[in-house]
């Protein structure tokens, strides 16, 4: 594989508070994975609620997913020149209020609309924080930074999305959002207080950051988010469904089963940084290669046996979630001078993943075809995304090499 780029991602803010400032930033991951994550576990309530099937139900995750892959690049680029701080305290209370309108929505209509601006501030936000955690610490310590603010997300489906889910089993489908909303507010609070001034970046305009899409290695890392991560959310999205009808499960058990999913994601966050010791590229296609072998098993490993289900579930939230990080500094790195928009895109794209996951999920389901199909086209997914990423690399080395000829030709002439 080719040596990694090292740019860097914006001037470096000195902070007294390096770690609240980290905290603040992953309270508001947490929110956003809590209410990300939540409606998969409540499909079948979100369905009986406003009176639909649970295929339609799997809409409503389209719908936040489609949120994020508008909102990513067009609230990520307006705010380019807004200072960092300020940018996160608004996306914030942005989510805060449109998850508030998710649990006052009281048709299906209204949920969709609801949550498609739910989902609009998400990639701006970890696009815009992973920046701010980035420029706290050393250059050799920006994936640390990274993972430890994504780790809000994945805590979130530990302790967030399992307690949520019994609210709503409970009390009703709204009340997560309700809930999250309030998350949100607290956010806010703890973005002001904690995170230090971020002066936007002195050069950045729109034309800047769109500059990052002209470059083959941002599309490149952009595709294997989109294709490889589709196969994850495939499964994930009716992860209720298919642990009750394929696995046998008792509907009590899906916070449990949730939960574990969180534990997986964690670890994988944290794992992140040793993986990407073996260069991003490298990290990036073994991890690949091993989520399609996963979701290559998933189905049966559920249909087996309640043991080897809980594995799988654990494995689903682990190996995706330790490819994260990894692809969030790689667009970071190649994408030069448009930071913010190429660091927001990794989750419009992921949510693009989110999106096109349950959308394929659907479709076999609606044919027919049993829960173990929805991993299958996960698997077939993933490894697209390995082809992607074999050929990213490939393209790289070639411009690499490219590069050091044309150097040594200045040299000779010279």
């Amino acid at each position: 594989m080719p040596t990694e780029p090292s740019d860097p991602v914006g001037p470096a803010v000195r902070s007294s508070h390096t770690n609240l400032a980290l905290l603040a930033l992953a309270i508001g991951g947490f929110a956003i994975g809590t209410t990300e994550f939540v409606t998969m576990g409540l499909l079948p309530e979100v369905a009986d609620g406003v009176g639909i099937s649970i295929p339609t139900a799997g809409h409503v995750v389209s719908a936040y997913a489609a949120g994020v892959v508008v909102g990513a690049p067009v609230l990520a680029t307006l705010g380019s020149k807004m200072p960092r701080k300020r940018l996160l305290l608004w996306l914030m209370g942005g989510f805060a209020v449109a998850n508030g309108l998710s649990a006052l929505a009281s048709s299906y209509g209204l949920l969709m609309g609801a949550r498609f601006l739910s989902g609009l501030p998400h990639g701006a936000y970890f696009g815009v924080g992973s920046l701010v955690a980035a420029s706290l610490v050393p250059a050799h310590r920006r994936t640390w930074a990274v993972s430890m603010m994504i780790t809000g997300l994945t805590v979130a489906n530990i302790v967030g999305v399992p307690l949520t889910t019994r609210l709503g089993q409970s009390y009703g489908w709204q009340w997560p959002y309700a809930a999250v909303s309030v998350l949100a507010a607290v956010t806010v609070l703890a973005v002001w207080r904690w995170v230090p001034f971020c002066p936007p970046d002195g050069g950045a305009t729109m034309r800047s950051e769109f500059s990052a899409l002209r470059r083959p290695q941002v599309w490149f890392a952009l595709a294997i988010g989109t294709v490889g991560f589709g196969g994850m959310f495939a499964t994930f999205s009716y992860i209720a469904p298919t642990m009750t009808e394929l696995g046998g499960f008792s509907k009590g058990a899906i916070p449990l089963i949730l939960a574990v999913y969180g534990v997986g994601m964690t670890a994988g966050a944290v794992a992140s940084g040793p993986v990407s010791k073996l260069g991003l590229l490298r990290g990036i296609c073994v991890l690949m290669w091993t989520i399609a072998v996963m979701l290559a098993l998933f189905g049966p490993a559920v249909h087996q046996a309640k043991w080897l289900a809980i594995v799988a579930v654990f494995m689903l939230g682990l190996l995706p979630s330790a490819l994260v990080p990894m692809l969030q500094t790689r667009l970071m790195d190649v994408a030069h001078e448009g930071q913010s928009l190429a660091a927001a895109l990794n989750h419009s794209t992921l949510n693009l993943a989110n999106a096109l996951g349950a959308w394929l999920g659907s479709i076999v389901l609606s044919a027919g075809l049993g829960y173990e199909w929805p991993s299958r086209v996960g698997a077939i997914l993933a490894v697209l995304g390995v082809g992607i990423a074999l050929a990213s690399g490939l393209a790289q080395r070639r411009t690499t090499r490219r590069s050091r000829g044309d150097v040594s030709s200045a040299v000779a002439t010279a």
